[in-house]
């Protein structure tokens, strides 16, 4: 397979400093060479140009942190996967999770102008499905799922042009950290979201099943991987760690079970903190899930 490996080194969305550094660490993790033993062609197109701004105080306009560049990064992004040809398999990295934006919308845009209809397994501790009305923060890292889904800031909502998600084709796994106001947007969309005490109660194998019967009727598949949704002591590298998440063979299980799917056509590695990890602990066990994703085998 061909892979084109894309770098958004951008931590302006999330609340702490550091998950910029996370595309050098995941490379540094040997990601390349992990994935060319597995016979895979890797081409690395380098890194999206993130514009900081002169200050890094938090800029905000309309409730959001930083809008203006983070919808300059995510479109900037969407624009670098909608160009990569079809048959490529595009491997993003983080950077923290606004960074989504613009890759789920251009692997939805990549040969299709109009937008595929794509499906979206999001493995994280959080929903992210706040809006800047419901955000406690304004901090956008927290606020992707949503704009994929068409509310929120028209900017963000809008770098697809008509183009949305479905929220019957996003599909949660991992979830333990909610905002009241985020619980009650997430029902009336009607996402699904597996909580921890979901993992715990069903396991991970009847969880990937449901998965991927709920997407069947998707185009694409795309697999968004916070590190945190990873118990902080398998990931604690993150910069908004939660306790209780899923164990080191609960996400490779996961990796394994969806590689033999034969169904992903893209993914992103988001929040990976080389500031707050442990000897590249987090960046070595994040390159670790993309390779089982795309092939590593036990056996």
């Amino acid at each position: 397979m061909q892979i084109s490996v894309l770098g958004i080194p951008m931590d302006l969305g999330a609340g702490r400093r550091g998950v910029d550094m996370g595309p050098s660490a995941l490379r540094n993790a040997h990601l390349a060479a992990r994935l060319r033993e597995l016979g895979h062609t890797v081409s690395d197109l380098g890194d999206v140009d993130v514009a900081i701004p002169e200050t890094l105080d938090k800029l905000e306009t309309g409730g959001l942190v930083f809008l203006d560049s983070i919808q300059h990064a995510c479109r900037s992004a969407a624009e670098s996967v909608a160009a990569l040809p079809e048959g490529v398999f595009p491997l993003t990295l983080g950077g923290d999770h606004s960074v989504s934006m613009g890759t789920v919308t251009g692997n939805a845009l990549r040969g299709k102008p109009g937008g595929a209809r794509i499906g979206l397994i999001w493995v994280d501790a959080h929903t992210d499905y706040n809006t800047p009305q419901s955000s406690p923060s304004g901090n956008i890292h927290g606020m992707p799922v949503a704009h994929l889904t068409g509310l929120g800031d028209p900017q963000l909502a809008g770098l697809g042009g008509g183009w949305h998600m479905r929220p019957e084709d996003i599909v949660m796994i991992g979830i333990r950290s909610v905002d009241g106001r985020e619980r009650d947007l997430m029902r009336e969309a009607g996402i699904k979201a597996y909580t921890m005490k979901d993992v715990d109660q069903l396991g991970m194998t009847r969880i990937y099943e449901e998965t991927l019967e709920r997407l069947s009727g998707t185009e694409r598949l795309h697999v968004s991987f916070d590190a945190d949704a990873l118990d902080p002591t398998v990931c604690p590298g993150v910069g908004t760690p939660v306790p209780g998440g899923l164990t080191y063979r609960e996400g490779h299980l996961l990796m394994e079970l969806l590689c033999e799917s034969g169904r992903v056509t893209s993914m992103d590695i988001v929040e990976v903190n080389p500031i707050l990890d442990t000897l590249n602990q987090t960046a070595e066990v994040m390159v670790g899930m993309a390779a089982s994703l795309l092939g590593q085998r036990i056996m």
